[in-house]
């Protein structure tokens, strides 16, 4: 069996240099300004869900509107530590979150959306979590083992987009749409 670790005292001497980087060491292997950028882009998404999911959260009405509203509350909150994650990450990374709000919707992956229809907001969230999947799965790919730790925190998210998509087309699914009041 080969030996996967450099000796104990090279480990040591090089954790000692350019202790500023924090948790970016000598064999973090991917292109880090890039890493920066593309976790900047994902916490602009995740804050324009989240503000979207709100939205849809107040302005719901109709028949069907309060357990489908209660999903988009539940949504808004896991969207927004969603992107506490991301923002963690960034400052981990030794970068900076970008919160402006004069730049998220042109940063974001997703769309921010003002629809009053019940059933058009319940595909505009499908639209926008099957967009953030299919982003967060390309990004996942893209890191593959340079940055475990980024890849992993993706892959949570991910996770959790694919069952906010799988329950909006459930709510989808459930509502008839040739009823008054939907």
């Amino acid at each position: 069996m080969a030996d996967f670790l450099t000796d104990i005292e090279t480990i040591r001497e090089r954790a000692r240099t350019e202790i500023e980087k924090g948790p970016v060491t000598d064999v973090y292997g991917a292109d880090l300004d890039r890493v920066l950028q593309v976790l900047n882009e994902a916490l602009a998404t995740e804050i324009v869900c989240t503000l979207r999911y709100k939205r849809h959260y107040y302005t719901a009405t109709g028949l069907y509107s309060e357990p489908v509203a209660a999903e988009f509350l539940e949504h808004a909150q896991e969207e927004e530590h969603h992107a506490d994650m991301l923002a963690q990450r960034i400052v981990q990374l030794g970068g900076a979150p970008d919160f402006n709000p004069d730049t998220l919707t042109t940063r974001a992956h997703a769309e921010y959306d003002a629809s009053p229809d019940l059933i058009e907001m319940i595909k505009e969230n499908l639209v926008a979590e099957r967009v953030a999947i299919a982003a967060y799965t390309e990004i996942a790919q893209w890191i593959g083992s340079g940055d475990p730790t980024t890849r992993r925190i993706f892959e949570d998210i991910l996770g959790q987009e694919e069952e906010h998509a799988d329950d909006m087309r459930g709510l989808l699914e459930r509502i008839p749409r040739d009823r008054p009041g939907v």
